[in-house]
């Protein structure tokens, strides 16, 4: 944890896109920060690419000793909006939390999501991206690498479609 003794890690809401200059000048301050990211697929003009995401967005974590440090300084810190506090102290996160996030991390620090879909066959599902963005179909199971096939109503039959299946979520 925190080299501080008596250090407990507390919640940081940031300002909009404003994790990584919160935690450049949370840092810069002398605090321990964790900010927890996540590799995110993106698709874009036909390419699909990864960038680091939160997986928090608009948070992230500090260790703060609130006996010995200047803490009430986080809240006027560029990119920070407020310290998430119960009344007028800083509301105190659980060590485990952390730990937890903490243990799902790979070898370059990103936390690993579950990559496969949850759904059983014949759940409804809705398309979150893509030509078929909003409609609504029927699970019908894992295709190839990473992809889905559901099968979606269209002129008056059920037609299947292989999609991302990060572009699926539960309707």
């Amino acid at each position: 944890m925190s080299e501080a003794i008596g250090a407990h890690w507390y919640v940081v809401q940031t300002q909009a896109n404003g994790e990584e200059r919160a935690a450049q000048n949370l840092l810069r301050q002398g605090y321990e920060i964790y900010l927890p990211r996540y590799l995110k697929r993106r698709r874009h003009s036909r390419k699909v690419d990864c960038t680091a995401k939160p997986l928090f967005p608009r948070y992230l974590f500090v260790a703060i000793d609130v006996a010995t440090q200047r803490w009430r300084s986080i809240q006027s810190t560029f990119g920070v909006s407020c310290l998430v506090s119960n009344g007028q102290r800083p509301a105190k996160l659980h060590e485990s939390v952390i730990r937890a996030l903490q243990a799902r991390e790979d070898e370059k620090g990103f936390i690993r999501l579950d990559s496969k879909p949850t759904f059983a066959h014949g759940d409804k599902v809705r398309v979150l991206a893509g030509a078929f963005m909003d409609d609504s179909g029927l699970f019908n199971g894992l295709a190839d690498h990473n992809r889905v096939s559901i099968l979606l109503e269209m002129l008056g039959r059920k037609v299947r479609v292989f999609l991302d299946a990060d572009m699926v979520a539960a309707a």
